[in-house]
């Protein structure tokens, strides 16, 4: 794990798991600190608004970093939050951009409280989280780019078999089922409800051997999502997604400049 990794792990850790966020801030977090996740303002000062009293309120905290990716600047966490005992479970998907330095100083979230009963059987967080394959980071960039240029936003739908693997595609999006007859049962019961799912824009991909992670504005009907897709790639092909989902809410309530 390379030094940018540690300091958003220790941020994440040191500030929020063992309830030290002055001294976490202090240590990982540079010159400044842009904030997209729309409860926290900008800065050391409004992580700190956020936060004590967050530590407040949820006294006993079990937060677990699942999985990493590392890509130039950028750092990926996928994170499993519980909060006070079990009253509270959370994924988390977070992003953040380091300076010179590796310091931290952006950072864009999603959070989605837990689904326990899902289609598929799996957890929203539970499978493979062994980075391998770093030799092939680039041509596996180029199946995670082309699967969200054609397929996610042109919606060239004829071309999922191009990126994803007909043999196996686990999925942990709590309402889709394996498979890729999940996938596609999925979308038809979106259409057929009136809320189809548009990616109007992926605003960042990052790769790191056979995982990836993208960061997209969707559309899910007439409502605005946050969503970061998280991709497992196997010769070639996508053979593992998780993903956390976020709604938008109203410019009013946010506190920064939005969630991307």
């Amino acid at each position: 794990m390379g030094q940018k990794l540690n300091n958003a792990v220790g941020l994440y850790m040191e500030g929020i798991n063992q309830g030290k966020p002055h001294e976490a801030l202090d240590k990982y977090i540079g010159d400044r600190y842009t904030q997209h996740s729309t409860g926290v303002a900008d800065g050391k000062e409004g992580f700190l608004e956020f936060f004590i009293p967050f530590l407040k309120r949820n006294p006993v905290r079990d937060i677990q970093v699942i999985r990493t990716i590392e890509d130039g600047q950028y750092v990926f966490v996928h994170v499993h939050q519980s909060l006070n005992n079990g009253e509270w479970y959370y994924v988390t998907a977070d992003i953040f951009d380091t300076d010179s330095n590796d310091k931290i100083i952006e950072h864009w979230d999603v959070i989605q409280e837990e689904v326990k009963e899902t289609v598929s059987g799996k957890t929203m967080v539970d499978g493979t989280t062994e980075i391998e394959d770093l030799d092939k980071t680039e041509d596996n960039r180029k199946v995670i780019t082309g699967f969200v240029n054609n397929v996610l936003i042109g919606g060239d739908f004829d071309q999922v078999t191009t990126y994803i693997s007909t043999e196996e595609y686990l999925q942990h999006n709590p309402a889709v089922g394996d498979g890729l007859e999940g996938f596609g049962k999925f979308a038809q019961e979106l259409v057929e409800a009136g809320t189809p799912m548009k990616y109007e824009k992926v605003h960042k991909v990052l790769v790191q051997g056979n995982f990836a992670a993208s960061l997209s504005h969707v559309k899910l009907g007439d409502e605005d999502w946050c969503v970061i897709d998280i991709f497992r790639v196997k010769d070639g092909k996508i053979v593992e997604h998780w993903d956390v989902m976020e709604k938008i809410g109203p410019q009013d309530t946010w506190n920064n400049s939005g969630k991307f």
